[in-house]
């Protein structure tokens, strides 16, 4: 998760256990618009994995996650309108993906949502590298496109979401990772996703082992980093196991560090 960052560095941020494994999150952002629409920025991991794939790594929740945080919210997954996918690697999409069941085959839930994907995301999803064909999940992009729901998109603005959403693509990590930006009037929220995964990848030379290009991972987090702080932004992290979201700014010597940090954003209003 820290690239060639030695354990000595980043054991001040996190903890590992015995197996050298540290604790991480996956989580999906909520958007409750005032039209009633229900936009929801990736799934998580969800609960697809047999028991072989949990143990090898690391899911310890028994239950799908996702599902269930929607029913304390009184909602279901066929509430939800609007899918929004960072990218197709297994722990941002299989949530999109029912709960597993020995000899049952996947099914896709969220029935009545369409999907929004990267043009380049859907590319390499269906035709990945030997580096990181096992991200992906093969029995998803077929269920996608039968659906007859997925958007592929590869602008700015998608007219799909409105003007309150703006979207930019990232490479570093892997090909047309989209980051949905979020209007506000506190600032514009950033969905960071793989790109700015928690607290740690704020700081520029620390990038994963799963990035393709760590350099332009480090080029792609400065530019958002900078033109987020001038706005008085905010990241939303996917991975960090404590924080959910945070503002960003630059410190004197052209760092970035976090400001406010928000643990949950139970019913925040953007």
């Amino acid at each position: 998760m820290f690239g060639n960052a030695p354990k000595a560095l980043w054991s001040r941020w996190v903890k590992a256990d015995e197996r050298n494994c540290i604790r991480l999150a996956c989580r999906a952002l909520l958007l409750r618009e005032q039209s009633g629409r229900h936009v929801l920025c990736e799934a998580g991991i969800g609960a697809f994995f047999s028991p072989e794939l949990k143990a090898r790594y690391g899911v310890c929740e028994d239950e799908h996650v996702l599902l269930a945080s929607l029913k304390s919210l009184g909602l279901r997954h066929e509430d939800i309108d609007i899918v929004l996918l960072s990218h197709l690697h297994f722990d941002h999409a299989g949530g999109l993906i029912s709960a597993w069941e020995a000899n049952a085959p996947m099914r896709l839930l969220f029935p009545n949502a369409r999907f929004i994907v990267s043009q380049s995301a859907w590319e390499r999803a269906l035709n990945p590298h030997s580096r990181d064909r096992a991200s992906f999940i093969p029995e998803l992009q077929p269920l996608l496109e039968q659906s007859g729901r997925l958007e592929l998109v590869d602008v700015p603005y998608c007219d799909l979401l409105g003007d309150a959403y703006a979207l930019h693509y990232s490479d570093g990590h892997t090909p047309g990772l989209l980051l949905a930006e979020i209007a506000s009037d506190d600032g514009p929220l950033l969905f960071a996703s793989d790109l700015i995964p928690g607290r740690a990848w704020v700081h520029l030379p620390v990038t994963m082992g799963y990035d393709r290009y760590p350099e332009l991972v480090i080029n792609e987090k400065q530019t958002l980093l900078k033109a987020l702080a001038a706005r008085n932004g905010r990241l939303f992290f996917t991975h960090d196991p404590d924080i959910a979201m945070a503002r960003v700014r630059p410190d004197a010597q052209g760092r970035f560090a976090l400001t406010e940090t928000w643990a949950t954003l139970d019913a925040q209003s953007l």
